[in-house]
């Protein structure tokens, strides 16, 4: 596994955003495992982020986009965050996008927030995790109704590595078949396993064989096969 997957598992689990236990997923399912953005606070922590995220997209799309879109309310900070990241470390300035819960009808007016998109934009789309693929499914009408953009593909932190709605392909594949661009994620659920599983990471051990005994059964009813 490269280094900076590594780096990028410690990371999520030094800043409490990937949790082992028991846990009801938006979907319904029950998880053993829990990923949460919303445990980056901390400036630090935002700016590592968004360089693992940059590095990432860069790896997959180059510089060869012009707008990174967040998706309310998580893909808001961490599209904000990479676009600076972007700047950093490759010296390419990407305008950052993210919609609005509710279209706002004064002042700055309309559903978007920071960059309006315009006619010809190559968009990546960002989020913290896609577990079943439903949140694409919100977002995507609303980023092609704003203008004649191309969304080149979408990029998350950790790939769940779970069956879509459809109950067939894994999320990610399924997202990618239906709406025809690229996915990735910086890391998947079998590398953080891989990487935790009965191995101690700062004196202690993330993954037992119970953990892992609970993420097995799991996986067996929603994983992809």
């Amino acid at each position: 596994m490269e280094q900076y997957k590594q780096e990028f598992i410690g990371f999520m689990v030094d800043s409490g955003v990937l949790k082992f236990g028991e846990f009801t997923l938006k979907s319904g399912r029950k998880s053993p495992f829990f990923m949460n953005a919303g445990g980056y606070v901390a400036g630090w922590q935002l700016r590592r982020l968004g360089e693992y995220y940059a590095r990432a997209i860069h790896e997959a799309y180059g510089d060869d986009f012009d707008v990174l879109f967040g998706p309310a309310y998580k893909g808001i900070p961490l599209s904000v965050a990479t676009a600076i990241a972007f700047s950093d470390l490759y010296g390419k300035e990407v305008r950052y996008c993210a919609n609005r819960k509710e279209v706002k009808d004064h002042g700055d007016t309309g559903i978007l927030l920071g960059s309006k998109l315009a006619d010809g934009d190559r968009v990546v789309m960002i989020e913290d995790v896609t577990t079943s693929g439903k949140s694409i499914e919100e977002t995507y009408p609303i980023i092609t109704a704003q203008a004649q953009v191309k969304v080149l593909g979408l990029m998350v932190s950790l790939d769940r590595m779970e069956l879509g709605l459809g109950g067939k392909l894994g999320a990610l594949d399924e997202v990618r078949q239906t709406y025809g661009f690229q996915t990735g994620a910086i890391v998947t659920m079998q590398e953080v396993v891989e990487y935790l599983y009965n191995r101690p990471y700062k004196g202690a051990i993330i993954i037992d064989d119970t953990i892992k005994a609970a993420i097995d059964a799991y996986y067996g009813q929603y994983g992809v096969k």
